[in-house]
């Protein structure tokens, strides 16, 4: 990887991490930084890259980065998204489509997520693909990094894996189907009628859960916004919480943080998450 284009990469990249501060997303500056904005082995470490290979890049040297890292160090650089189609187009990457398998996080969702610390928080898109996770809500919800192709969906893991379905006690299961169906049809309907993404999806649950159609008939639509929750925990048994919302402008992601349910004992529960650390409640496939 050696070309101006390459070079013009680094630069770019450079540039970018220059003007993070660390606290910005999460890391403590400390008292003797040479540098203005992230180290590069800052950026190698929110990327979940080496930082050999990170300095490659800088340098317009090494292998073209994969999408898969390009999203990465999008997600870590806090990019627009006018800056991430713009570094896709530097490495010869094609842009991501809108609601394509990389789903860029909205810059102003990532700060927000970074800085809610103390309680279990994270970002999906309007067809419940989980695009990062903090470490509390790695805790309490299991890590959905994991999950491939339509199974990046949770509403499509919900109809489709009994697993998923562990999530919340089985008296909830029927309310909560009916709240993700209609939220789905609310999210199909604030997208283009020929989006792929939803159109598969909806076509994929149709064709393979007969309660996902009879529920699809029913042409029910109500946003998830704010709900009451009741979640299985293999170690804290069940935790009731407030799930909360926060809309991207185009309706498209929303940031979920989750809060204890006055009147439980769930605040105690949320506090010993740290404690008992990233326990799935569901395996990848």
């Amino acid at each position: 990887m050696a070309s101006p284009r390459y070079t013009e990469l680094g630069a770019f990249l450079r540039s970018r991490r220059e003007r993070i501060r660390p606290e910005d997303v999460g890391l403590v500056a400390g008292p003797r930084r040479r540098v203005p904005g992230l180290r590069r082995d800052e950026v190698a470490q929110l990327a979940g890259a080496s930082v050999d290979y990170y300095n490659e890049i800088e340098r317009g040297a090494g292998s073209q980065p994969s999408e898969q890292m390009l999203a990465a160090l999008a997600r870590a650089l806090r990019l627009t998204s006018d800056e991430r189609d713009y570094l896709h187009r530097l490495a010869g990457r094609p842009l991501p489509e809108p609601g394509g398998p990389l789903p860029h996080v909205d810059p102003g969702m990532m700060d927000l997520l970074t800085r809610l610390t103390s309680t279990p928080a994270q970002v999906i898109t309007d067809l419940h693909v989980t695009l990062v996770q903090n470490p509390l809500a790695l805790a309490l919800l299991g890590d959905h990094s994991g999950f491939r192709g339509r199974n990046k969906s949770f509403i499509h893991r919900w109809f489709t894996d009994a697993d998923a379905r562990r999530l919340y006690p089985e008296a909830d299961h029927d309310a909560q189907s009916r709240a993700f169906v209609a939220d789905l049809r609310a999210a199909a309907a604030r997208r283009d009628a020929k989006d792929p993404e939803a159109r598969t999806l909806i076509a994929d649950l149709n064709a393979c859960s007969p309660e996902f159609a009879a529920l699809w008939a029913r042409h029910e639509v109500r946003v998830r916004r704010d709900d009451r929750k009741r979640i299985n925990h293999p170690a804290l048994g069940t935790v009731e919480v407030n799930c909360l919302s926060l809309f991207s402008e185009d309706g498209r992601q929303r940031l979920l943080w989750f809060t204890p349910a006055l009147g439980t004992d769930s605040a105690g529960k949320l506090e010993l998450l740290a404690v008992v650390g990233t326990q799935l409640t569901a395996t990848p496939r």
